[in-house]
């Protein structure tokens, strides 16, 4: 106790009430740096914003972003049983494409913005982001419905798309499957947050198609400032009545 009371300034000088004010006042002291330090270890260190370089000045108002990534294997699988297209850029023997990127959304808690002007995509700033959408079609369809709402140019709109993809680490279990296998919302999520540190398991949400029989999308949450984060209540439920089934099948990637 004598070598405690020391460390802390304190001595057996002086008198009874001396000795009890310092005694006090070094207590005092130590409450305060012991508070200090658990307070600082306390303090998490905000997720890094994904967006890199890609400016993001003048957004118009909106929640935050989804980031959608397609199981390819489950879209072209509804072409092949005749839902009347085809897609012989994405669903082509050989291809071996597994999530692939549908979209990023402006999004509200609940909805979301859609068809915000007539701007067009310039087919100049297209052809500076090939590969960005597993089709042609993409490019126009997402930027007329989706990216026209966010307030960014064209350029810009479809850089923060490609930047919050590159965010996102694909599990290996994911990376063009020679079989299908089954899984459920729960352990997708814990593969996905293994795979990419600073999301956690909130910022993910899982839709199935087939009466939840089959993986069809998954959705990445990002702030307005395109740092990971939870996804919104009304997406979470709208994801979780399509993926009711104990479990679901991932598609092989033929």
């Amino acid at each position: 106790m004598k070598k405690y009371l020391n460390c802390i300034g304190f001595n057996h000088r002086g008198t009874e009430t001396q000795r009890r004010k310092k005694l006090f006042l070094s207590l005092c002291l130590c409450a305060s740096v012991v508070s200090i330090i658990f307070l600082s270890s306390c303090t998490s260190t905000p997720p890094t914003s994904a967006a890199g370089s890609v400016p993001l000045q003048g957004l118009a108002k909106f929640d935050y972003f989804v980031l959608a990534l397609s199981w390819s294997p489950d879209y072209c699988a509804g072409l092949s049983r005749g839902s009347g297209g085809s897609d012989p850029q994405e669903c082509a023997l050989g291809h071996k494409l597994g999530f692939v990127l549908h979209g990023l959304w402006p999004q509200d808690d609940p909805g979301y913005p859609s068809d915000c002007s007539a701007e067009p995509l310039p087919a100049g700033v297209k052809a500076q982001f090939p590969g960005l959408y597993p089709n042609d079609a993409l490019y126009d369809h997402e930027w007329t419905k989706h990216g026209t709402c966010t307030g960014l140019s064209p350029a810009v709109y479809l850089a923060l798309a490609g930047q919050l993809r590159q965010a996102v680490t694909i599990p290996d279990n994911f990376r063009a499957p020679a079989n299908s296998f089954r899984t459920t919302v729960d352990q997708l999520k814990q593969d996905f947050t293994a795979a990419n540190p600073g999301f956690t398991s909130p910022d993910f949400e899982v839709t199935c198609s087939g009466s939840g029989r089959y993986l069809t999308e998954l959705y990445v949450c990002f702030s307005r400032d395109a740092r990971p984060q939870a996804c919104g209540l009304s997406l979470h439920k709208t994801a979780l009545k399509t993926c009711q089934a104990a479990d679901f099948v991932v598609r092989n990637t033929p």
